[in-house]
């Protein structure tokens, strides 16, 4: 396990789990800064980035995301990238990205849209997203 600053977009299975520990405070989310990774297989990456946002914000947290979804999805290395919001708690959403390998993760660390997004959404949420980034070695489709 390592410590991250905060976001990068977003969250994870199978592996090298890594968590968001920072103690940054609310509203000074730093998504833009990537999490370091140290491992350089070639597996498939799974990043899974829980955020809350302020209850009243939700509707520009969701405008602000359509960006980083879109740009994200189109980027060759990028499997998917999804948003769900917590049926339960609207303030609650979970990035769900996936992968082709750690390559492909760090392209997306060093891209503008995900550089931006951070500062974008810094007033929006209550303090620094969960992530949890990890490798599929070995993936069972039943």
């Amino acid at each position: 396990m390592m410590k991250l600053k905060t976001l990068a977009v977003l969250l994870i299975f199978a592996g090298t789990l890594t968590n968001c520990t920072s103690k940054k405070p609310a509203g000074n989310a730093n998504i833009s800064d990537p999490p370091k990774q140290t491992t350089s297989m070639d597996y498939k990456m799974m990043i899974v980035a829980k955020l809350s946002v302020k209850p009243e914000k939700t509707k520009d947290f969701i405008e602000a995301a359509k960006e980083i979804i879109e740009k994200s999805n189109k980027e060759a290395g990028c499997s998917f990238y999804q948003l769900y919001q917590d049926p339960y708690d609207n303030s609650k959403f979970v990035f769900v990205e996936e992968y082709k390998n750690q390559a492909a993760v760090d392209f997306h660390f060093a891209t503008d849209h995900f550089k931006a997004f951070g500062p974008k959404i810094g007033d929006l949420v209550l303090g620094p997203p969960e992530i949890k980034i990890v490798s599929v070695a070995n993936e069972v489709t039943k």
